[in-house]
């Protein structure tokens, strides 16, 4: 195809965007920008014919995230914001003459590059949401390597949602607001039981011991977290009042109870299928007058999911879940929950994966060495194209906070100050 027939073909093809001026530049050196002129934004690299052909008639996100991952093309710039660009692509719909038509100017040049497809996807079996299988997909997303997480998260590994007092808060800040605000919200006190369901590598149990001298526990699926979070509580000399345990949910038992529990960022691996008996297992730990605090991404009725395959669910959470806010409320009321607060934090979620990132692109090269080229490209391009879910309201974080009334009382003040003291 000559440089002509090429330009002429890009004009056809890709969409216009307002706010958004973009260069797209190809294997052969031949370069295009959407609006001459204008700063861009950022640089779409085209590294193969079978990258451009994806990129102009891709019909889902499958397809333009795994020609990005393989190596099909690249993003320089913003990469959050080549997601508009992925939005008009996706939202294209080509008739049959269309594909046909412009499928011959690929044709001839198709073949002749390896894709390099590797076996990075999840290939879980068995029963949907089951132990063994919920086991399996924890692992395939969490294991991946304490120290890879280590370069992109805040000092504490916090892996949820930070809480920015202003948007100029690095993210150690943010986390660490986050940590506390929890805290508050539970209104922990010195001697309480606090369970965390999901917790991660231990980042609010430790706050919570050290700051609001609770007892608490933690549960995990992945034992290279519960090992570090081990690591952790010795170091912090909390062992006396700390613990980790690799546990299901479904399998957590505990004769004393407890005064609180906390689940920040592990509902999205519930499933539709399993509200029910998650919220009766946390009742059930519950002692009367407790609090639960339910941290998590929700989808937006406004912005329904999209059918078909998704890459998130093959490459970075597999079976996980976003489900509308109400089908949550729903079912903790029908376990007996009172619904005491719901607070959305979208806006601190994009923010928080902006910083995750940049500070993943910045550390690319450790990155690649303690996974591979794709797997940093899976994660990149996931929490960019998360920040940019969050940004537009297709999807939302919402923080619950359930009671457990001792006998119509619920054991709460009668306002939220204390909060933000």
């Amino acid at each position: 195809m000559t440089l002509p027939s090429y330009l002429s073909f890009l004009e056809r093809v890709l969409p216009s965007l307002d706010r958004l001026p973009f260069m797209l530049r190809l294997w052969d050196g031949t370069s295009w920008k959407s609006a001459p002129g204008e700063m861009t934004q950022l640089t779409l690299i085209v590294n193969n014919p079978e990258g451009l052909r994806t990129l102009c008639l891709a019909s889902n996100e499958l397809a333009l995230g795994e020609a990005f991952i393989f190596g099909d093309f690249d993003i320089e710039g913003d990469i959050v914001a080549a997601f508009k660009l992925a939005d008009a692509l996706s939202a294209k719909k080509w008739g049959i003459l269309d594909k046909i038509s412009y499928g011959r100017h690929f044709f001839p040049l198709l073949g002749r590059w390896a894709r390099g497809r590797g076996a990075k996807g999840a290939r879980l079996t068995g029963l949907s949401h089951s132990r063994k299988r919920d086991g399996a997909a924890i692992r395939f997303h969490y294991d991946v390597s304490n120290d890879f997480y280590r370069l992109w998260l805040d000092e504490r590994m916090v892996y949820s949602c930070g809480y920015f007092h202003d948007a100029g808060d690095d993210l150690d800040s943010a986390q660490l607001n986050k940590l506390d605000y929890i805290c508050r919200k539970l209104r922990l006190k010195p001697g309480d039981r606090l369970l965390d369901i999901g917790c991660g590598w231990g980042g609010l149990i430790l706050h919570a011991a050290k700051n609001y001298r609770v007892d608490a526990v933690g549960i995990t699926l992945s034992e290279p977290q519960a090992e570090l979070a081990r690591e952790r509580i010795e170091k912090a000399g909390l062992g006396d009042c700390c613990s980790v345990k690799v546990c299901d949910y479904r399998d957590m038992n505990d004769t004393a109870g407890f005064d609180k529990v906390v689940s920040v960022g592990m509902f999205e691996h519930v499933g539709q299928r399993r509200l029910s008996e998650y919220f009766r297992r946390a009742w059930d730990l519950l002692h009367p007058g407790g609090a639960f605090l339910n941290h998590g991404i929700a989808s937006s009725l406004g912005h329904p999911q999209p059918k078909g395959p998704s890459f998130i669910d093959r490459y970075v959470f597999p079976d996980g879940e976003l489900l509308p806010v109400s089908d949550a409320l729903c079912a903790a009321e029908t376990t007996g929950f009172e619904v005491r607060d719901l607070e959305s934090l979208r806006e601190h979620y994009a923010l928080t994966l902006r910083h995750w990132v940049h500070r993943l692109e910045t550390a690319r090269e450790a990155a690649c060495r303690f996974t591979d080229e794709v797997t940093y490209r899976i994660w990149r391009i996931y929490m960019a194209g998360s920040a940019h879910g969050f940004e537009t309201g297709r999807l939302n974080l919402y923080q619950a906070l359930l009671v457990k009334p001792a006998a119509g009382n619920a054991c709460v003040p009668m306002t939220r100050n204390d909060w933000y003291c």
